[in-house]
């Protein structure tokens, strides 16, 4: 028999198994149909595509074949069993047609149900306000094909049938999506812009936090610089992938943690010798992240099209401190 174990940080699910000696030479993705209840095959091997299951550690194939004593990591974002109940929470709507809706995240909003969460997230508040949506990725995650960390802000798109959101993953896994974010980070970046390159997987050390993992899946972030202030520098950050955590794991890699993260910001947030400063950052609560902007073909008339969320209140008026 396998083993398997559930580690489930915020909004991600991480199943790992242990094969037995009875069940190799197997492929990974008929391995994995076996295993995963209610996911199918061709699903689990999109999920290898992109880079969500390591075996022993490291990239894999779907005809890769599976050695006694293999350790296999998958994540899930939900578990797809699951149903999601319709609950009346407001929702800023940027932009709405038959085929999709753009709305605009606020930090402390869950995008989905995941372990010890079943309600108020951003895919109950979708089940109540919109009659039709997908059911692509399970019906726990109604419409959404990305998603946003709980304390991040900003842009996210939803699919309302099965066409949009199969034509939006698409562009997802092609990276022809464009994602921009701010971030406000700490210290002063010296070059104008660059590349991080530096593969993410589950931290070794610590399960619950993801880190950058010779081996691990691969994560690509562009970054520019916006505006630099003394001992801190607002960036532009675009993703070209999408891996849990990805923005702050390859910032604090950089020595450059986001302002307010608490999980990557390796205690950055207490050096801050300006005491206001200081306060305004504790007063915040969150990460200094906000996905600002969304671009993405539309998968009806084929026109590329894209949104802009503004910046929050809460860190606009830490940017004021800047300012005064």
């Amino acid at each position: 028999m396998n083993s398997s174990e559930q580690l489930s940080p915020p909004e991600s699910e991480i199943l790992t198994f242990h094969v037995d000696t009875s069940e190799a030479g197997s492929r990974l993705d008929v391995y994995l149909a076996a295993q995963i209840e209610s996911w199918s095959r061709a699903r689990l091997q999109h999920l290898i595509e992109d880079e969500e299951v390591l075996v022993n550690g490291k990239k894999a194939k779907s005809s890769q074949r599976i050695r006694a004593h293999d350790t296999i990591e998958v994540e899930l974002l939900t578990s797809p069993t699951a149903t999601v109940a319709p609950e009346d929470i407001p929702l800023e709507i940027i932009h709405e047609d038959a085929d999709l809706i753009v709305v605009n995240k606020p930090a402390g909003l869950v995008v989905h149900p995941a372990a010890g969460i079943r309600s108020g997230t951003l895919a109950n508040a979708l089940a109540f306000h919109f009659e039709e949506l997908s059911h692509k990725a399970g019906v726990i995650r109604p419409g959404i094909v990305h998603r946003l960390d709980k304390d991040t802000s900003g842009l996210l798109v939803a699919a309302k049938n099965e066409e949009t959101h199969e034509s939006l993953a698409d562009q997802f896994r092609a990276r022809e999506v464009f994602k921009n974010y701010m971030a406000l980070v700490h210290g002063v970046v010296g070059h104008d812009r660059g590349t991080i390159d530096q593969p993410i997987a589950r931290d070794p050390r610590n399960r619950t936090r993801m880190a950058v993992v010779p081996g691990g899946r691969t994560a690509l972030s562009l970054y520019q610089v916006r505006t630099r202030y003394q001992g801190f520098t607002l960036l532009d950050v675009e993703l070209k992938t999408g891996r849990t955590h990805q923005i702050r794991v390859h910032l604090s890699w950089a020595k450059h943690p986001v302002v307010g993260d608490e999980l990557y910001g390796g205690g950055r947030d207490n050096t801050v010798r300006d005491p206001s400063l200081k306060a305004e950052i504790r007063r915040l609560g969150r990460q200094f992240l906000h996905a600002e902007r969304l671009g993405f073909r539309h998968p009806k008339t084929g026109n590329r099209i894209e949104f802009t969320a503004p910046l929050p209140k809460e860190l606009e008026q830490v940017l004021a401190m800047f300012n005064q």
